[in-house]
């Protein structure tokens, strides 16, 4: 048995997403303010201890739906007004999420209390969890009462003639502000759901199924005995609570509520070693030492506190009557534990003799990093040991027997943000091993019953990159529109893109994981053509003027033409814009693509299969020399672009007597042509020394083209690059004029796309172009 996925509703920024969960490791990706920390808040709230809803948990743009509600409360419009008692009504506008399971046949016997029909054999089993009013009407009498009393305290106060009072506002001036004081009125509540009528998200947005009043409540815990959660939340170094719900209530005695290594080591003691606690014969000798050690150490109290004690006597007391004093020990093994040193780091080394000396650190002294991967790793271990009763666990009894006790079948473990003072190697170590520790018990191997389905959140690459791409669940922020006036989410599966087996996904999972990219944390993506484009174009944006893309968190691809195209898959499920600065590669046919000298009116086509099969979808090499910036744009909808830029024809003059029109086909000849009279002075070596020598030489436009192509031979464009970077002149560098349309494109579609701000069609013909312009 295992939890499939879950889909919440109207929490926070989540107003109606669907989350699947992989049978093992879930990650949860995606740029700031997705949302990644709402999911894991909503499964904390509805699964673990529904007293933490507050009315912030509500999606805001809701409220003014609730108000409408308690002003026809107020105004006696009950009945007219269709808003007042019905509770689907207050379904639309309250947090909730769906579980569902997926529940083998030999496993039936486990959720039968879940069954949706007799003739269920298995399959997915559903059960909505809603935060909504216990009771519609006691809900609306309390708040029109105490609306009531307040409006009649400031009318009264009004006829005795005090100006202040109407600027006075009284509590509640509003049903959401009644709520804020009085979420008491609130109650979490489960109902079944029909499997028939689960349906796919659209683009990342769910399409839960309704229930009607006659849907009954469930009046029991839908999940006691099946489910046992535990986290690690992202405050580790403040509140840092290892929280765990094993079916009915919150165990925090599973693990301590401090950070520290040693807490949690006595923690781990006491609930799992403690031989005094239910002992047995393997504990025997440990009671025998201490019993031993106290009536040594009595005998010494004895003889140290005679003397002390004799004195009391010659004063008279005690009397004859009066009890005996006498000093007497307690030894309890949690008390050698209970010291800020009870963990040490062993540095100890071994001289030339072969002899050692001991050298220990405080658990303080040991670095962040090191403190928080064992920290995590040791609660893991903790919340594996305390759901497998391992240890006096097991031997505690449970409802007055030993015996009643069964694992819960499902144990989900979140893990909030784990890279925290972690470097990236550490990371990748703790992502792949995270698992391994949670299953490593001998009643969890492969045909165990028992599941474990691990979900962490995160911000780093190193993490998600460490994984199967199928197993990321990426977040994404939607700004705010007409109809949610408020800036949103929605989730994406990347299963569905990197689950194919086929060549596409092969490549754009190896791809990544070779670049290390942190696509899946970005606000868009440069993808670029080679080395040189990737070295110098944060030199253009940061000299250029583009102070809309550095206050954003921009992604650069190194990915040549001929395999750009194929991460088009990727980019449409992420919805993430992007530019794609390629080379127009002319070709003069089809069979096998050989490259010509580019010119108008040869009927020459591109190589390129970025340009051809990609955006903007064109071969023709004179259509593509033809289009408008807006051509060069695929607009999928208001926030999702890509637009590509290529070589296009500028005006150069070679000589007082040569001017005209060069076609460049690569980014070094398109730099030369727009900064040509600055590369004819620089000084330098190699290909700078080639380019200053051609300038020079070429008497003709053609000419000078067909040099500049023959000096780019060889593997000098890397050395170009880093020469440029050196250069003095480099402050006065123009790009390339592609490339900087292509920035003021990108600059302009983050302008007009930024979250949290209303969003309009933007427009290909003018926003586009304008873009384009620099505007």
């Amino acid at each position: 048995m295992k939890i499939k996925l879950v889909e919440i509703q109207n929490f926070r920024k989540l107003k109606s997403v669907r989350v699947d969960f992989s049978d093992k490791t879930t990650v949860f990706v995606g740029a700031n303010n997705s949302g990644k920390t709402s999911a894991i808040t909503a499964l904390r709230h509805f699964l673990i201890d529904p007293k933490r809803f507050t009315t912030k948990d509500f999606t805001l743009s809701h409220w003014k739906k609730i108000d409408k509600i308690g002003e026809n409360w107020v105004g006696g419009n009950n009945l007219e007004s269709g808003l007042s008692l019905d509770a689907s009504t207050w379904s639309e506008v309250c947090p909730a999420i769906d579980v569902w399971l997926d529940v083998d046949i030999q496993e039936v016997h486990h959720v039968r209390h879940l069954s949706p029909t007799l003739q269920w054999e298995g399959g997915l089993i559903g059960v909505r969890l809603k935060f909504v009013p216990k009771d519609l009407h006691v809900l609306r009498n309390d708040f029109v009462a105490t609306f009531g009393n307040a409006k009649k305290l400031l009318e009264d106060a009004k006829k005795g003639d005090n100006s202040e009072v109407d600027k006075l506002k009284l509590w509640p001036t509003t049903l959401a502000d009644y709520i804020e004081r009085r979420l008491k009125h609130f109650e979490r509540q489960a109902y079944l759901l029909d499997p028939a009528k689960l349906v796919n998200p659209t683009e990342g947005v769910a399409a839960p199924q309704l229930l009607s009043d006659q849907n009954e409540k469930l009046e029991m815990s839908p999940f006691e005995g099946l489910i046992k959660i535990d986290e690690v939340d992202a405050q580790r170094g403040f509140s840092d609570k290892a929280v765990s719900y094993a079916t009915k209530e919150t165990d925090a005695g599973d693990q301590s509520d401090s950070k520290r290594l040693s807490d949690q080591l006595r923690a781990y003691y006491k609930r799992h070693i403690d031989p005094t606690d239910a002992p047995e014969a393997e504990d025997l000798e440990a009671l025998y030492a201490i019993q031993s050690a106290q009536e040594q150490f009595d005998a010494k109290l004895q003889v140290g506190f005679s003397s002390a004690l004799e004195e009391l006597s010659d004063l008279g007391y005690p009397g004859i009557t009066d009890p005996k004093v006498t000093v007497a020990s307690q030894i309890r093994p949690m008390d050698s534990l209970n010291h800020a040193s009870a963990v040490q780091y062993d540095v100890s080394r071994v001289d030339e003799e072969g002899t050692g000396y001991p050298i220990r650190l405080p658990e303080q002294s040991i670095g962040l990093g090191y403190q928080n991967l064992i920290s995590i790793v040791f609660r893991l271990m903790g919340f594996r040991d305390a759901w497998m009763q391992v240890g006096k666990a097991g031997k505690t009894p449970v409802d007055g027997s030993l015996n009643d006790y069964f694992p819960p079948l499902i144990h989900l473990v979140i893990v909030e943000e784990p890279e925290a003072h972690l470097h990236a190697q550490v990371q990748q170590v703790f992502i792949r091993q995270a698992y391994e520790v949670l299953r490593n018990h001998p009643d969890l191997g492969t045909t165990s019953p028992l599941s474990t389905q691990l979900i962490v959140s995160t911000h780093s690459s190193h993490i998600a990159h460490e994984i199967d791409f199928s197993s990321l669940r990426y977040f994404r922020r939607l700004p705010a529109c007409t109809e949610t006036e408020i800036p949103i989410s929605s989730v994406s599966n990347l299963s569905e893109v990197f689950g194919p087996e086929d060549e596409t996904s092969k490549f754009v999972a190896r791809y990544l994981k070779a670049t290390h990219c942190d696509l899946f944390f970005a606000d868009a993506a440069i993808l670029v053509e080679g080395p040189v484009e990737r070295m110098l174009l944060p030199l253009f944006i940061r000299k250029g003027g583009y102070a809309g893309l550095r206050s954003r968190y921009i992604t650069l691809l190194e990915i040549g033409g001929s395999h750009a195209h194929r991460l088009k898959p990727l980019f449409d499920m992420l919805h993430l814009p992007a530019l794609v600065i390629t080379d127009l590669d002319p070709a003069s046919d089809k069979k096998g693509f050989p490259l010509a000298f580019p010119e108008k009116g040869k009927k020459l086509i591109t190589r390129n299969p970025t340009l051809r099969k990609w955006v903007p979808g064109v071969e023709c090499l004179d259509e593509l020399l033809a289009l408008s910036p807006a051509a060069k744009t695929l607009t999928h909808d208001n926030l999702y672009s890509v637009r590509a830029a290529y070589q296009m024809p500028v005006k150069v003059t070679v000589t007082d007597a040569s001017e005209g029109e060069a076609i460049p086909t690569t980014f070094e000849d398109a730099l030369i042509f727009d900064n040509l009279e600055l590369f004819r002075e620089m000084e330098g070596t190699g290909l700078i020394k080639k380019f200053r020598e051609v300038i020079r030489s070429a008497d003709n436009i053609i000419d000078l083209g067909k040099e500049l192509r023959n000096a780019l031979t060889g593997n000098m464009k890397a050395g170009f690059a880093l020469d440029l970077l050196f250069l003095d002149e480099e402050e006065t560098l123009n790009p390339p004029r592609y490339i900087g349309e292509g920035l003021n494109w990108l600059q302009t579609h983050l302008a007009l796309t930024e979250a949290g701000m209303p969003t309009t069609k933007l427009s290909s013909a003018e926003d586009l172009e304008a873009g384009d312009a620099g505007v």
